[in-house]
């Protein structure tokens, strides 16, 4: 088998990419920046990676590369909790994600070999944020900027159903592991200055980096599996429970709140991203018979963390 993945070199596409050659698949990994593949995939340590240069917005001969891969799985997307949400970076957030997905769903439409699914990675922000409501696979979605955004992207992806072609969503929480939000969060538990960020009370929908991997491996080798399915943890918590967790396993103080005000100074629009949150349960992917390796947080800070 040969999968297409863009994002490889991120932070669950390049743990993704290490787990398919364990199972001996071949891996092409679209970039917009070659080099810097280059250099996280040497190929003389990987002989199964093939990289290709692509830029997002535009069609090329990455295109027609794809229509060897029997699976791909579309990671691609400008970060959305770095720097503030200027119109600027709003249209890099929104363009990053849908542009991609518009190019690759084009790709397989015109090509005469086409890949047997798709999957596309979304986000929990399609659903809005919410202290109190709870949401799954079948809820509305939100009408803030993060639940467009999500919108969108997934409306490019579902056009490749036309096609014939098996069509996955997975609609992430936080992913946790070393790098990522969780990376960010630990540095002033480390100094003993940890603390819940805002009031506490928002929702933390999470999963651990191995399980969203394991389950990007199950949805490519399960026909059966089509749809959207939640990529969270079965337990979601609040802010202030992750906070009282990471102090425990860190063996740090956690009562140092981060007041809501620093944040927004610091990302503006974008502090909505840990300010605000969504309780979201993944009742489809649990239907699945998808065994999560990490369904409780502190168990999974502790893998991560120790």
């Amino acid at each position: 088998m040969k999968v297409a993945i863009t994002g490889a070199t991120g932070f669950v596409g390049s743990r993704l990419v290490e787990r398919l050659l364990v199972e001996n698949t071949e891996v092409l990994v679209l970039t917009r920046d070659p080099n810097r593949a280059q250099k996280i995939f040497p190929s003389n340590a990987y002989p199964n990676v093939e990289i290709a240069a692509y830029t997002p917005s535009t069609s090329g001969s990455w295109q027609n590369q794809i229509a060897s891969c029997e699976a791909i799985v579309n990671l691609a997307g400008a970060p959305i909790s770095e720097g503030r949400w200027t119109s600027d970076r709003k249209q890099s957030i929104l363009s990053s994600r849908k542009l991609t997905t518009q190019k690759i769903v084009e790709a397989i439409v015109k090509s005469t070999t086409k890949p047997k699914v798709l999957v596309n990675a979304s986000a929990v922000g399609y659903y809005g944020t919410s202290e109190t409501a709870i949401f799954d696979e079948n809820s509305t979605p939100g009408s803030d900027f993060l639940a467009q955004v999500c919108q969108e992207w997934e409306t490019e992806a579902q056009k490749v159903t036309d096609s014939g072609v098996r069509l996955v969503i997975l609609r992430f929480g936080i992913v946790l592991g070393m790098g990522g939000a969780l990376g960010k969060m630990i540095t002033p538990f480390k100094m003993f200055a940890g603390g819940p960020i805002g009031s506490g009370e928002q929702w933390f929908s999470w999963i651990h980096v191995d399980d969203i991997v394991s389950l990007i491996l199950q949805v490519i080798n399960s026909p059966e599996m089509s749809g959207i399915y939640n990529a969270t943890a079965p337990h979601p918590v609040r802010m202030a429970e992750l906070s009282t967790t990471m102090g425990e396993v860190m063996n740090r103080p956690s009562w140092l709140p981060v007041p809501a005000f620093a944040i927004e100074a610091m990302l503006g629009d974008g502090a909505v991203v840990v300010l605000e949150g969504q309780k979201v349960l993944p009742q489809r992917t649990l239907q699945s018979g998808f065994k999560y390796d990490y369904p409780n947080l502190k168990p999974a800070l502790e893998e991560i963390l120790k």
